[in-house]
């Protein structure tokens, strides 16, 4: 089986059908950005795409600011959807409800240079960065991968994450197809839709997920159903976290690491080791006080957003991210840090560290103070400002520290740091 949707198996020969229908009736722009929402579809509306020699665009969202840079970008783009209620300012081309009727199944031949997708990541200055995938480069670290992540022939993956970013399409379509393994339609969000999702799912199974979705999912103490292997990215797993979930699913947990530049780059079970090992052939290297990735599928040497530490044996730690370092009254320290010692507090559901808008050349009488916001229901802020002195330097402690009913965390669980400074912003004040 190559995919299950609503537990229903559908096989290689109905896939490339469905694919085959959708490619002949696209438009002739040759870019599109493929919304569906459902994974089976978002794949089929992907290869549709690469038989019609049309190339997918993944932005980071579809606002109506992106929309316009991505015409600007592309202006033969249109959007692919199944969804009746896009409003995405594009031509529209709305996926087929009938599916097609199977007919033998051969692999269509895709040449590795074949460029098949723009991921986008969202640019200092507002702007969407474009980053080329191609065919080869991306077969290349998907394989590499597949054995070390444990998914294997006849593994069916569930994803809590869009396939449009780049851990997602990687790791809950990419990877599964070119493993041998089938990918699920459903994108679940609930604790208990996510458990249900994945008990339809026959052995064997994987989660992929995040450190948020996995940390709602073990919090609502539902039963969970067994799986060979759970994959987390997009955001620092702790290792208790690692250590709950890994003894509530009965499986070994597994963090990726890497980027929308690079892809996957490496692993590490979070559960048992700190460090980190990276896909065969690649490489890490340290220039002019900054790491670089080389080798395996990367095209060529790319700079890393992270401080890292090289280790003897070829593995590394991750000190945090380069534009995450703060320095505070000659104490040195990293938001990513500050958030763990947060989140590792009782009674924290929720919670994160952000500089907030630089106000007066980013300092309060020549001195950087950092912000914190987070959800804990049954803490007050005086206890929750204790319990961070047993655990930080007095020099990071948040101000202001803002209890929230919830983060505004994006579909993959990252947390954007405009959403975050607009908490801190003051409320405005009503005129009589």
């Amino acid at each position: 089986m190559l995919a299950y949707r609503g537990g229903t198996p559908v096989c290689a020969a109905q896939f490339l059908a469905d694919a085959r229908a959708l490619a002949a009736h696209l438009p002739a722009g040759r870019h599109l950005i493929n919304l569906s929402a459902d994974r089976y579809r978002f794949a089929v509306g992907l290869t549709a795409a690469l038989l019609a020699g049309k190339v997918s665009l993944l932005p980071p969202t579809h606002t109506p600011q992106v929309v316009r840079h991505l015409r600007a970008f592309a202006p033969d783009v249109f959007c692919l959807t199944d969804s009746a209620e896009c409003d995405v300012d594009l031509p529209q081309v709305r996926f087929p409800d009938t599916p097609s009727l199977p007919v033998p199944w051969q692999v269509p031949h895709l040449a590795p240079e074949t460029l098949i997708a723009y991921v986008f990541t969202s640019g200092s200055t507002g702007v969407p960065v474009p980053h080329p995938k191609t065919w080869g480069r991306l077969v290349s670290c998907i394989r590499a991968g597949a054995e070390r992540l444990g998914v294997a022939p006849g593994t069916a993956v569930l994803a809590t994450v869009p396939a449009q970013h780049m851990y997602g399409f990687e790791s809950s379509v990419l990877l599964p197809l070119l493993a041998g393994g089938a990918l699920a339609a459903e994108r679940p969000f609930y604790p208990a839709d996510i458990a249900q999702a994945l008990a339809a799912l026959p052995a064997p199974r994987v989660l992929v997920t995040t450190p948020i979705h996995l940390r709602a999912l073990l919090a609502a103490a539902a039963p969970l159903p067994s799986a060979e292997r759970l994959i987390s990215a997009t955001a620092p797993l702790s290792e208790a976290l690692a250590r709950e979930a890994e003894a509530r699913f009965g499986a070994p947990l597994v963090e990726i690491y890497g980027s929308t530049e690079t892809g996957q780059l490496a692993m590490r079970r979070t559960a048992l080791e700190q460090s980190w090992r990276c896909w065969p052939q690649v490489s890490l290297a340290i220039q002019a006080a900054r790491a670089w990735a080389r080798g395996g599928h990367l095209e060529q040497p790319t700079p890393l957003g992270d401080e890292i530490e090289l280790l003897a044996d070829g593995r590394f730690l991750l000190r945090g991210r380069l534009a995450d370092l703060v320095n505070i009254a000659g104490k040195r320290s990293s938001l990513a840090y500050l958030t763990h010692q947060l989140l590792a507090i009782e009674g924290v559901l929720d919670g994160a560290f952000f500089l907030p808008e630089e106000r007066a050349g980013g300092t309060e009488a020549g001195v950087t103070r950092l912000a914190a916001a987070v959800v804990a229901p049954g803490l007050s802020r005086a206890a929750l400002l204790a319990a961070l002195r047993e655990r930080i330097d007095p020099a990071f402690l948040p101000r202001p520290l803002l209890q929230v009913e919830r983060l505004p965390r994006n579909s993959t669980g990252k947390l954007p740091q405009e959403a975050l400074r607009a908490l801190a912003e003051p409320a405005p004040r009503e005129h009589a």
